[in-house]
């Protein structure tokens, strides 16, 4: 067994137990986390809710005409023909997975605003309430 070692003044507490002590932990965690728009109410723009998925569904729609037009070129190209038909059908499912992926993503989204704004429009209710 290690016994912790004493500090200088003569207290058990190391140095690093003493800084974690004194730190103002929460405020810290509140400023530094990832979902910010939880505690500013700062209204975002449809662009910046909804970029990512329109970016995926635009990615997966040029992959699937990408995809469409190799396959087609099995058909009117006799050289290369293999490379063809086995590059087409994987572009085709690569594109059409993420076409859906973020099709069904747009609505994931409409789901949790309408779910925030139910919750911020409880949030006033009860403080409105139980603050008087």
């Amino acid at each position: 067994m290690e016994i912790p070692a004493k500090s200088p003044d003569g207290s058990e507490k190391s140095p690093q137990s003493k800084e974690l002590i004194t730190s103002n932990t929460a405020s810290t965690l509140c400023m530094s986390s990832r979902s910010e728009s939880v505690w500013t109410s700062a209204s975002r723009s449809k662009w910046d809710i909804y970029h990512k998925p329109v970016i995926v569904v635009s990615v997966g729609a040029a992959i699937f005409l990408f995809g469409m037009v190799i396959t087609s070129l099995s058909c009117f190209l006799t050289k290369n023909r293999n490379v063809y038909k086995m590059c087409g059908p994987a572009f085709l499912s690569l594109g059409l997975m993420l076409l859906v992926c973020g099709l069904v993503w747009i609505p994931i989204i409409r789901k949790k605003q309408k779910q925030r704004q139910k919750s911020q429009f409880l949030q006033s209710l009860k403080s409105f309430f139980f603050n008087r």
